[in-house]
């Protein structure tokens, strides 16, 4: 009798997810990889280490993991301080791989202190404005390699400062490689879905470069040196870099820098993953899978990376289910570089930061910027300022400022509904029957097709996750979902975002909802994201249980 959730359960669908995941995966790679001075090579390894060890040590079954672009960009200023301060690449290795050695130590322990529940108290603006800024990093960044020229220092900052050389520096080569990557990963969408588009433009615009242009127009992939070919060589040269006070501190700085930033990553992912597959992640071991893929990343010379939004819903839309699909991807990608390492290293670098810019562009959170007038003004203003220090200060410096905001903007709106002076005046005139024994009648008669999900207090940042497993319990086979709002006081952007998340969920079951008691604050809230009237009719919503039950009589449910 075959274990329907062991490893070789789904072998089919998981094959089919991982080869997809990893033909996907390796553009990415490479193009981060090529961000940093480690080199093309650095990214593959990454994505072949995570790829294997986090699948099967993961909490996420789905999840496809390597280089991501939060960590690249944290891993590329690391690399290029350590250079720096240490006078050469040479110099700055062993410091660079005991950061990425400790990295994965420190997400491993946060894993087994049982830390990995706290993600669900990461407010949504924070989020938005954090990988908002994420986006804006790389577009900006790839700048220089799109018109064929090499990345200033200094990041978004040396890139920004330094565009007034753009004109001297322009290739008109480089410019049409990148241009045409661009087009093709947008157009072939249009045309199939069948293909990835990502490896089609790598693959369709090097050809092109490769026979009919001239040699030496432009920048390729490999101008950091020649992409190696065989197994990676391992060095223990890292432990000279531990036991020296120096450089010590620094090393525990960065590593605590990425762990945080890697932990974010991965869980938030896995937070999508269960969306997708209505599955519950284990947050605890998915830090204790991520650390040890980083850790065997470290010790290989490879990026450390996280949990792939992109490349684990592609996986899960292929067919992949368990930990095998990921294995698949990293053992695919451990192939091509075994095999195609030196025909790799051909690829224009144009090629890469058109890549790169459409992921840039992809990272960028519409839906959050696009609500900016419709959300509270407090979160608005988180989400900006999260979004700037991002691409302007420091990645943690700019999740931790958010954090403490929030904080402050939630114990404000607490403060207000205690002393009754805020949120709860437009409910004073609502006529209940008894608080919640309205209901009782109608619950006798409403049988097993209507559901009535109760919500009390307000639906904000730190109910999300609770929310969610809630709606996922919901049975199947009901036909509407009657959400009890009279008691909601306040409502911040990810419980509109949970909400809406919800309802079209539910309606994608086709199951109807209603919403019984929605005043105040969070009507209004629903009104400008426009969950009410797009998602949900007005006619659906009622101020009093008697109403629901004259609709559902009107419907021969009662």
């Amino acid at each position: 009798m075959s274990d329907k959730n062991g490893f070789f359960s789904n072998v089919k669908g998981d094959f089919l997810g991982g080869i997809t995941a990893g033909i996907v995966a390796l553009p990415l790679a490479l193009a981060f990889g090529e961000q940093t001075e480690l080199g093309a090579v650095a990214g593959l390894y990454g994505a072949i280490a995570l790829g294997i060890v986090a699948a099967l040590f993961g909490g996420t079954k789905t999840q496809i993991s390597g280089p991501t672009a939060p960590m690249t960009v944290v891993a590329a200023v690391l690399i290029m301080e350590a250079i720096k301060e240490l006078g050469g690449l040479q110099q700055a290795m062993p410091v660079i791989v005991a950061s990425f050695i400790l990295t994965g130590i420190i997400q491993a322990a946060l894993g087994l202190l049982k830390l990995g529940k706290f993600i669900k108290y990461i407010p949504y603006p924070v989020v938005s404005g954090f990988m908002s800024g994420i986006g804006v990093i790389i577009i900006v960044t790839q700048i220089f390699p799109f018109i064929g020229a090499e990345s200033p220092a200094g990041g978004a900052l040396g890139t920004i400062s330094s565009i007034h050389r753009i004109p001297e520096l322009v290739n008109i080569y480089s410019v049409g490689i990148a241009v045409v990557t661009v087009v093709l990963i947008y157009a072939l969408p249009f045309i199939t879905k069948k293909v990835p588009a990502t490896l089609v433009a790598l693959l369709v615009v090097s050809l092109i470069a490769y026979y009919f242009l001239p040699e030496g127009t432009f920048l390729k992939i490999n101008s950091k040196g020649d992409l190696p070919t065989g197994l990676p060589v391992i060095s223990f040269d890292f432990f000279n870099a531990l036991v020296n006070p120096k450089v010590l501190v620094r090393i525990f700085e960065y590593a605590f820098t990425l762990a945080a930033l890697g932990s974010i990553d991965s869980l938030l992912t896995s937070v999508v993953a269960d969306n997708v597959t209505k599955t519950k992640h284990d947050s605890n071991r998915e830090l204790i899978g991520q650390g040890m893929g980083n850790m065997v990343a470290g010790f290989i010379g490879g990026l450390p990376g996280a949990g792939a939004t992109m490349r684990t819903v592609i996986n899960i839309n292929s067919g992949g289910r368990g930990r095998l699909s990921g294995v698949v991807a990293g053992l695919l990608l451990a192939g091509i570089l075994l095999g195609l390492g030196q025909l790799v290293g051909h690829i224009p670098n144009a090629v890469l930061a058109g890549i790169l810019i459409t992921v840039g562009i992809g990272i960028i959170d519409y839906k959050g910027l696009r609500h900016l007038r419709s959300i509270p003004k407090a979160e608005a203003v988180i989400m900006i300022i999260v979004l700037l220090l991002t691409v302007f200060v420091d990645l943690l410096v700019a999740v931790g400022a958010g954090m403490v905001l929030a904080a402050f903007v939630f114990m404000k709106e607490t403060a207000d509904i205690v002393e009754g002076e805020s949120m709860l005046k437009p409910l004073k005139d609502f006529k209940r029957e008894g608080a919640w024994d309205d209901e009782k009648g109608l619950v006798e008669k409403l049988g097993d097709k209507v559901f009535i999900k109760h919500i009390e207090g307000p639906l904000f940042f730190g109910m999300v996750s609770g929310f969610k497993n809630q709606i996922a319990s919901i049975p199947n086979d009901v036909s509407i979902v009657i959400f009890r709002m009279d008691r909601v006081s306040y409502v911040d952007q990810s419980g509109l975002y949970a909400m809406e998340e919800a309802v079209t969920d539910m309606l994608n079951r086709n199951v109807e909802v209603l919403f019984l008691g929605l005043n105040g604050q969070p009507k209004v809230m629903f009104e400008k994201i426009d969950i009410v009237p797009d998602l949900v009719d007005e006619n659906h919503i009622f101020t009093q249980s008697s109403e629901v039950e004259e609709y559902l009589h009107r419907l021969e449910l009662v």
